[in-house]
């Protein structure tokens, strides 16, 4: 159980993986990486156009430098190379923030590690070793990569910090705990503003997963949890309080907090800037 996250609004969880984020009661959502097959069927889309851009590009220079040496047509060869297989996917996925024609059609995008979209660094960096992955070694090293990382990352995604997400992935949530109620008068009084992202985040995986843990782990994962999370909860709860109770209502409440902290911000928003600013109308 790792130190993660940070407050309130879904973000990019710090020092976390970076294909998760993060609410205000600590609900950790994956934002799953495209599929391996998927990914292949966009970027045999994405090469078989840059091909035919080649070669029409090869025959408009072979025509044009007929009577021109060996070395000039060799050399407005390689350019006309580097020109489609390069410096083409890189201008296309810098312009539009991680997306080809292949990406497009099988609704995938590039996204930096944290999450956002990519700019010309990491379109170049993902152009420039992709060449070689994809074009000269035939897109072996690529499967191989991807199928050792857990994020579905090529050679190029490695060294770019980026991966491939697909769009419109409908995430669902695990409906939050709630306060025991004879603990409902405790935990509104207690004071939980110092405890850590990271332990309401193990607090919140753990009471989603304890029915599949074994009598003994549970007890002890709780227990484990409850010693972590005292020292940030003022008063401490009432006794006789279960472990499982304690990390339940302190949760809950945690999130009732943000819930209303939400709440309040959007009011003062409301009257700073008129509705119609807000909402666009």
């Amino acid at each position: 159980m790792t130190d993660r996250g940070k407050l309130a609004e879904p973000r990019a969880l710090r020092g976390a993986e970076a294909d998760t984020m993060v609410t205000g009661e600590a609900v950790l959502i994956d934002i799953p990486p495209a599929s391996l097959p998927i990914r292949v069927v966009a970027r045999v889309i994405d090469t078989v156009l840059y091909l035919l851009l080649l070669i029409a590009l090869l025959v408009v220079v072979l025509a044009q430098s007929f009577d021109a040496s060996a070395a000039t047509t060799q050399t407005l060869a390689l350019l006309s190379t580097v020109g489609c297989l390069l410096v083409v996917p890189v201008a296309v996925e810098t312009l539009t923030r991680g997306r080809s024609l292949g990406k497009l059609i099988c609704r995938l995008r590039v996204v930096r590690d944290d999450g956002g979209p990519i700019v010309f660094r990491h379109a170049f960096v993902r152009g420039l070793v992709g060449f070689v992955e994809l074009f000269m070694a035939y897109g072996v090293p690529a499967v191989i990569a991807a199928v050792a990382t857990t994020r579905v990352k090529r050679l190029g995604d490695l060294a770019a910090g980026t991966y491939v997400v697909q769009e419109d992935v409908r995430l669902r949530l695990a409906a939050p705990p709630e306060v025991p109620m004879r603990l409902e008068r405790w935990a509104r009084s207690t004071d939980i503003s110092a405890l850590p992202d990271g332990a309401a985040l193990a607090v919140r995986q753990f009471l989603l997963r304890r029915r599949t843990l074994t009598p003994a782990a549970r007890a002890r994962l709780g227990a484990d949890l409850t010693a972590a999370v005292r020292p940030s909860v003022a008063p401490p709860p009432p006794p006789g309080t279960s472990d499982e109770e304690f990390l339940a209502a302190v949760l809950a409440e945690r999130r009732r907090r943000d819930q209303q902290r939400l709440a309040r911000d959007a009011r003062q928003r409301s009257r700073v800037v008129p509705v119609d600013e807000l909402t666009g109308r």
